[in-house]
Parts: C-alpha cells; structure tokens; sequence
C-alpha cells in the first residue's frame, strides 16, 4: 500500500560516541627508570552527522531505527599515543528534513542542500593525558583526564517536502489530475474524498528543457488546521513551496467563498504562508461555455491571478504553466 512507504515523521534515539580517557601512564626504560609521564591524549567519541541526499525521499529507512549509536574514542596510550577517534555515523536523509527537540519541539537544524552535514549529536572530547599536566612544580602528575560523555537524547525527524510549486484545494478538486498530466507522476486517481493520502511530486517540463517541481497533497477540508480530515499532517508540506496554487473545481457553488476557507485553513496553520505568492486554477473548466466563463470572472477573487483550465482536455495547461513559470522566478 503506498500510503505505508511514504514516512515523514519519525522519533530517534541518537547517541554519540564517549571520549576516551587520557593515559596516566610514565616513561619506563633501561637506562630511565624514573621517566617522565607520556600518557597520551584519548580520542575524540563518534559524531552523528545529518546528510543531505537525493537518494532518499522519505525517513522510511529510519522507520524502525529507533537507536543510532556511534563508536567510542579509545583511550590515550603510552609514549603520548592519541587513542583513536570513534568512528562517526552518517546518516543520509532527503531534502526537506527538519530536526526537533523531541522534548521541547525546538528546532535544532534543517536540512536543504545535497551534500549538506550537519553534526546532530557531537562526540564527546577525549580526555588529557598526564603529559600536558607536567609543570615546574609537578613533574610527575599521576593522574589524566577521563574523557567527556557523548549525548544521548531522542530527536524527532520531520519531512517537509520541497517543491516549485504546491497545490492547495478541497477533495476531488482537480490536483492529482493535474499532476498526472502535466508531469510524469502516477498518483491514485478517483471520483470519491481522500484520493490523495500521502503527498505526490512531480517534475514538470516546461520550455527549452526547462522544469519545475509540483507537490500535490491530500486535500484540505474546513478545520483541517484542528486536525479535521487528514489534519495538519501534511500542511506542513506546503510551507517550504515557493508558488501555491490554489485549485477550486468550476462547478463548485461559490469560489471566492471556497478559497478564503482555503485561505482561512492556511493561516491557523501557519500565518507566513499567506505571504506566499498564489494562483488561482479554476479547475474542470470543459463543462463551461465562453459566456459563462465570462460571467464567472466577474466573481472570482480580486486579489489573485486566474486562469480557468480543463486537465481532461488540456485547456488552459499551457497559460498555467507559463504562469507559475513567471511567479517562480518573481519569487
């Protein structure tokens, strides 16, 4: 079932690696019974690393990891030998995943680029050996530095997909439709509420080989923002979309009415959204003839560009396209 492959959240224990303790340890030969101390320095514990990639774009390769443990720093050794550093843990995640404090929900990093790395859970610091406590006063300290401990803490991983552009509409507006035609996405596509249970990407050709992502989401109902329908699982999908594009279905009884509860919904979510660039998608315009269509933009919202399309019968694709193109690189 697809809707069990596509995970956004997941909660991890990430525990770093301790660092080794210094080395106490005295030079002891031949001729110099009475050496010196040469303890060596411990070694730094294992970080784990957060990494960008494109290899992944979902956390379901984190879905039944609930611990993730680095390797400990080895203690310093004689003849001020560093004991080795732990070995770090990478963990690759896709583009888009936030980083939370699973106790406070403070947000401690995002990640946003290919090959970015960022260190989540650093290693503690190894310990000094008794080599660098040697003074005028102390020429033989017997003891070192144990090493410092590695973090142990859960942290909750959280997908917000990113996409060009987001569509934004009730159930049965049009989205997925649109989706499939204009891009090479293949979402689940049918004449009945929730159609849509996880969100769809899909690359979109536009002129001279050029393109752009589209995002399309489960729909939005009246008190999605309260956790009605499928709730703000997936809101949070839309927040990182340059362009919104709002689809509301031609045949609907009032659409400057439907799009301030789209609106409505958007803000208790987040208030920034609304500081977005939208577009309006008058959707299933086939069903209507010029002189209604006419009569129908006198009604539309006055504070959002429009355009009436038909994904059955392609009217209307080619302006949208080359609106959201304008809008991306307005942005």
């Amino acid at each position: 079932m697809a809707s069990s492959n596509f995970i956004d959240y997941v909660k991890v224990c990430f525990r770093s690696g301790k660092g080794g303790a210094g080395s106490a340890h005295f030079r002891r030969e031949k001729f110099a019974p009475l050496g010196g101390p040469d303890g060596g320095d411990g070694g730094r514990g294992g970080h784990i690393i957060l990494k960008g990639s494109n290899n992944f774009w979902t956390l379901i390769h984190l879905k039944y990891k609930k611990h993730i443990i680095a390797e400990d720093g080895v203690s310093g050794g004689e003849s001020r030998q560093t004991g080795a550093q732990g070995e770090d843990v990478i963990v690759e995640v896709p583009l888009g995943t936030v980083v939370k404090d699973a106790e406070t929900g403070e947000i401690r990093c995002e990640i946003t680029e290919i090959g970015q790395e960022i260190i989540v859970s650093p290693g503690g610091r190894g310990g000094l050996g008794n080599e660098n406590f040697k003074t005028s006063t102390n020429q033989a300290p017997h003891y070192a530095q144990p090493g410092e401990p590695g973090t142990d803490e859960w942290l909750i991983l959280e997908l917000k997909l990113l996409a060009d552009v987001g569509l934004v509409g009730f159930p049965n507006a049009g989205k997925s439709t649109l989706l499939s035609v204009v891009s090479a996405a293949k979402p689940e596509i049918a004449d009945y509420p929730f159609t849509t249970l996880v969100p769809n990407l899909g690359v979109v050709s536009y002129r001279d080989s050029q393109s752009f992502v589209m995002a399309d989401i489960p729909g939005i109902i009246e008190g999605a923002a309260e956790g009605k329908g499928l709730g703000v699982r997936f809101l949070r999908h839309i927040e990182r979309n340059s362009i919104l594009l709002f689809m509301i279905p031609a045949d609907t009884n009032d659409i400057a009415k439907d799009y301030q509860v789209l609106l409505h919904e958007l803000k208790k979510h987040n208030p920034e959204l609304l500081d977005k660039h939208r577009l309006l998608a008058v959707t299933k315009s086939d069903m209507l003839d010029d002189e209604l269509m006419e009569a129908m933009k006198k009604e539309l919202p006055k504070d959002i560009d429009a355009v009436f399309i038909s994904s059955a019968t392609q009217y209307g694709i080619t302006e949208l396209k080359d609106k959201i193109w304008q809008a991306i690189h307005q942005v």
